[in-house]
């Protein structure tokens, strides 16, 4: 499957039309030769898969095929939003619910009905794109829409992925935020928390950090975490040079970044090297993914570890504001 199959594939749950398939410069001879030696299968009338997308069929899958479906049977004037449109971004879905399709339309009967949850919206609104006749409300919008609407924990993450991704920058979505019809109050205070992360899991752990009053990891990675060939990279530890500590996880669901050019509002930064000279660490934590799933655990490990390397350095931070 060439590339550009592929992602039209991947953002409809994995599945493909002919006339797609066509679109991507293949004859129907070679879909047939496909089709006939199993390298694809067929998944209904006109509609296809390639055989190995069919091994592994997960929740986010299914949830990009309702999406597809939903969309191809309304009118013009429906275009998905909230999540539904962030999974359409390619932008993990991860603790959002996704029992429902969101789409937002200017008519009809508003909220939850056979799976589908229709937002009202007259006009529709600002922000609307269409990709090979999907139709869906931009990365920015649909961020905004979801932190408004959903927990702030996954709302978080899914801001962090498509800033990652260079697909939003904190101007555009503080303007999709101003433009939305309610809830701005609480998507501000999801930007609020955005961490810069480059991954799931580092979002959820520096979630935890900011929300337990821990003190903010350097944005240098430790200095015992850059040895040759690359084993262990800054994305999967965070340095805390004050505290002589370093807090190690598990990495999990790395966020996609294409090559782009930075606009000169936004830069890309340089990156920062550990200084040498620099505190060198005494104490490590390591944090898995299932820890992740219990913020006050997690909280109580790396201040404990903390407390450990205090005592081994003998230096000790006074809270000014008990004084």
């Amino acid at each position: 499957m060439n590339p550009q199959l592929a992602v039209m594939a991947s953002i409809r749950g994995g599945v493909f039309t002919r006339a797609d398939a066509r679109a991507c410069g293949y004859p129907d001879a070679d879909i047939d030769a496909l089709l006939g030696s199993g390298s694809w299968r067929r998944i209904r009338r006109g509609t296809y898969a390639a055989r190995r997308s069919l091994m592994l069929v997960t929740d986010e899958v299914l949830y990009l095929r309702r999406i597809h479906h939903v969309l191809r049977a309304s009118g013009p004037s429906v275009f998905a939003s909230h999540q539904s449109a962030a999974a359409l971004h390619a932008l993990p879905v991860w603790g959002l619910d996704l029992t429902r399709v969101h789409v937002t339309a200017p008519d009809g009967r508003s909220g939850r009905l056979r799976g589908v949850h229709r937002h009202i919206r007259d006009p529709v609104g600002p922000s609307l794109e269409l990709w090979n006749k999907l139709r869906m409300v931009s990365p920015a919008r649909a961020i905004a829409e979801v932190a408004a609407t959903a927990p702030p924990e996954p709302a978080v993450v899914l801001a962090d992925a498509a800033m990652y991704a260079g697909l939003v920058n904190r101007r555009t979505l503080s303007h999709a935020v101003t433009r939305l019809d309610h809830g701005g109050k609480r998507a501000l205070k999801v930007l609020d928390r955005l961490t810069g992360s480059a991954s799931i899991a580092e979002s959820r752990l520096r979630f935890i950090l900011a929300g337990a009053g821990l003190p903010t990891p350097s944005p240098a990675p430790p200095p015992d975490t850059d040895p040759p060939d690359g084993e262990v990279s800054a994305a999967e530890a965070l340095w805390f040079p004050d505290e002589r500590t370093v807090v190690e996880f598990e990495p999990r669901f790395p966020f996609w970044c294409e090559e782009f050019e930075p606009s000169p509002e936004e830069p890309l930064p340089e990156p920062i090297a550990p200084d040498p000279d620099g505190p060198q660490p005494v104490e490590h934590c390591w944090i898995s993914w299932t820890d992740l799933t219990d913020p006050p655990t997690v909280a109580d490990r790396i201040r404990t570890t903390f407390t450990r390397a205090a005592r081994r350095t003998g230096i000790r931070h006074f809270d000014l504001a008990r004084m």
